[in-house]
């Protein structure tokens, strides 16, 4: 670390992850000092980032520690041209074939997709770092009907052109998505009555929908389990609903060059409005001064001053250290073949999107496929990322009820990845002193509504009075010294920066003295 660094910031972040990039995004945003620090040499942390093939495989063989969110990794290489004597088994995808390729592929700890009318997208657009971002609309939201892989259909235009259900399914199936989309207009109606406080499934046989429809909306539009109520189904289908026909044929859109890219993105807004970034950098000790209240942050043999410290788990060093529980349990596979038949994966493939059940409904995974078109992998190949909640600390054993529902044929896989991620518990993370926050790391869920409102929660506590990552302006309206600012366009400014052109108009004398 070089002396030139200063000696007090407003905020220290310690991780790079999804959360703690929010928030190191948001504290600059609004013009507070941040010294955004991260213990490894790459963005996202140890739950949120993105790796070659290299990197992931030296990650996985890596040694562990208390503090590590990465855990239980390990990987298998499948000789896919001798398993089983596999005729259509492609010679070429070697080993050291595939590793020479290894920067080519972009693996993701914690993939996620987006509702394209979700919080994220939202709050991207919002904020304006869409800028720094690129996305692909997933292709296909599919289904696992008896061990073949179908595609759901969205769109009105996909109900009435898809061949999965009859003429009289596709009409019940556009009335029932009707129904849902009206729900809660009118608090009165009859469904809203009937069946409040009763399950979504009762509903779903009152409709007297058919069992393929009845499959189509549970695993994938509406996403329940058998034992969610009438009112979170709605809620959910209503979610998937008003997603459609934003940007695809899907509700649903996936980062280009993966998931790693979102908390880049973060950075790089935290890093325009001043945020200063070391990677490789620790934090060896926290302790408070009794005179100032404020926090020393030792790091490397320099002392610092910050008004406040935001840290991702396991990474403060105070005692007693929160404990790390098993949280999701994950996944990788790579392979020369695509889930699904030649209808589904036209042109290569794309982004496919599929929810799998076992155990009788009780639990539950979520399959993303990725192509070459993803930025995620080279041509030829596809990733498949499983996800599932940890019920142990062995992911293989926890992800074997579904992987043994895709994968029959185990010559297709050339790859195979598993690991735990770790994270405290929310209650745990925040059981630390004052002018100190802990996020709690990556919980199971589809999108990113959980980190959203953490990193939300932390700011506003941070800042009470503050606005959560407000618009950032575009480089045209930037005023530069010497420039004349009247050129700009006032309505296309943000509300803040608008409010400081307003007073250098009205004291041009003042400005130019204090220039």
């Amino acid at each position: 670390m070089t002396d030139e660094l200063p000696e007090a910031f407003d905020l220290v972040v310690m991780g790079t992850g999804f959360t703690e990039s929010c928030i190191a995004a948001a504290a600059s945003r609004i013009g507070k000092t941040v010294l955004h620090l991260d213990k490894n040499e790459y963005y996202g942390g140890d739950s949120w980032g993105s790796f070659s093939l290299d990197a992931l495989c030296s990650l996985l063989e890596k040694e562990v520690s208390e503090s590590s969110a990465l855990r239980n990794g390990s990987y298998t290489w499948h000789n896919v041209a001798a398993v089983n004597g596999d005729p259509e088994a492609p010679t070429a995808w070697t080993r050291e074939a595939i590793l020479a390729k290894s920067r080519r592929f972009n693996l993701d700890l914690c993939p996620r997709v987006l509702y394209a009318a979700g919080e994220l997208v939202q709050l991207l657009i919002r904020s304006n770092i869409c800028r720094y971002a690129e996305f692909r609309a997933v292709d296909h939201v599919c289904i696992n009907n008896d061990g073949e892989i179908l595609s759901v259909p969205c769109s009105r235009s996909d109900v009435f052109n898809t061949k999965i259900l009859t003429m009289v399914e596709k009409r019940l199936l556009m009335k029932f998505l009707m129904a849902c989309n009206d729900y809660g207009e009118d608090k009165c109606n009859e469904d809203s009555l009937a069946f409040r406080g009763r399950s979504f499934v009762e509903y779903l046989q009152a409709q007297r929908v058919t069992e393929k429809i009845a499959l189509c909306v549970m695993q994938s539009i509406a996403m329940c389990g058998p034992n969610s109520t009438f009112e979170e189904g709605m809620q959910r289908t209503q979610r998937f609903l008003s997603s459609l026909g934003r940007y695809g044929n899907t509700p649903f859109l996936f980062p280009m060059y993966g998931c790693g890219e979102l908390p880049q993105c973060f950075c790089r807004l935290c890093a325009v409005f001043g945020g200063i970034y070391c990677l490789k950098r620790s934090v060896d000790a926290v302790s408070m001064d009794s005179q100032s209240q404020e926090l020393l942050v030792s790091c490397e043999g320099k002392t610092l001053r910050a008004k406040h410290l935001v840290s991702a788990p396991g990474q403060v060093p105070i005692q007693p250290v929160a404990p790390m529980r098993p949280n999701i349990s994950r996944g990788l596979f790579i392979s020369y073949s695509p889930l699904g038949n030649e209808e589904i994966n036209k042109g290569g493939g794309g982004v496919n999107l599929l929810r799998l059940l076992a155990d009788g409904g009780a639990r539950e995974a979520i399959v993303i496929q990725l192509s070459h078109y993803s930025g995620a992998c080279p041509e030829g190949l596809y990733i498949f990322h499983i996800t599932t909640p940890a019920q142990s600390e062995d992911p293989m054993a926890d992800l074997a009820p579904f992987t043994s529902q895709i994968f029959q044929n185990i010559s297709q896989i050339v790859f195979s990845g598993y690991f735990t991620l770790y994270s405290t518990q929310s209650a745990e993370a925040n059981a630390l002193p004052l002018s100190i926050y802990c996020t709690s790391g990556p919980i199971y869920e589809i999108d990113y509504d959980a980190a959203i409102s953490e990193a939300h929660r932390i700011f506003k506590e941070l800042y009470p009075n503050e606005e959560f990552l407000p618009r950032a302006p575009d480089p045209e309206e930037i005023v530069i010294d010497g420039e004349d600012p009247s050129a700009l366009n006032e309505h296309s400014l943000p509300e803040d920066l608008r409010a400081q052109l307003h007073d250098m108009e009205i004291n041009p004398t003042e400005n130019q003295q204090t220039n």
